[in-house]
């Protein structure tokens, strides 16, 4: 698709964007600025956040991509997001970081840990996930558990262009 008419703004956009990240886990995004500063490790891929207690315990989070395919395209659209991992896993998956055939390790459990805009979706924080590990270079995909909640409808069934344009106009003029 080229481009579309925001129903939203009425102004012709061109192209239409496919993926939408998030900076951080959402309990990073919660914390005020001097919080993060002194609690948080974070990096484009993974994240530790620690507890409020000097020797408190830690959050773990990598982040990796839903991918939801786009009804009769070859394209998927994409969600980037931040899953919270145990620490024996967070610490297993920083160890395998580099290296090679790291992707035929079994999948991780893992609690999304992104609240997507809640113009699209009921709360998406703490969705069960299974978090696959991929060749070195590419993000772990993240697999829904298969529930009714829509985004893991949307990742089994596939979505429309139409839903990726709605998508776009919620998410580019959230404010």
């Amino acid at each position: 698709m080229n481009g579309y008419t925001c129903n939203i703004c009425g102004q012709y956009h061109e192209g239409l964007p496919v993926s939408y990240g998030s900076s951080a886990p959402a309990l990073v995004l919660s914390l005020p600025e001097k919080e993060q500063k002194r609690r948080v490790l974070l990096s484009s891929d993974q994240c530790e956040v620690r507890g409020k207690k000097l020797f408190g315990e830690k959050s773990y989070f990598v982040v990796g991509n839903i991918d939801i395919p786009i009804i009769g395209s070859p394209e998927f659209f994409r969600w980037t997001v931040w899953v919270s991992l145990s620490k024996d896993n967070y610490k297993k998956t920083s160890k395998l970081w580099n290296q090679i055939g790291r992707e035929k390790e079994p999948s991780y459990f893992g609690w999304l840990s992104t609240s997507l805009p809640h113009s699209l979706y009921p709360e998406t924080l703490n969705l069960r996930t299974n978090v696959c590990t991929q060749p070195i270079g590419v993000r772990p995909f993240v697999e829904l558990e298969p529930t009714d909640h829509p985004l893991a409808i949307e990742q089994r069934n596939g979505i429309s262009w139409k839903r990726v344009q709605e998508i776009a106009e919620l998410v580019l003029h959230s404010k």
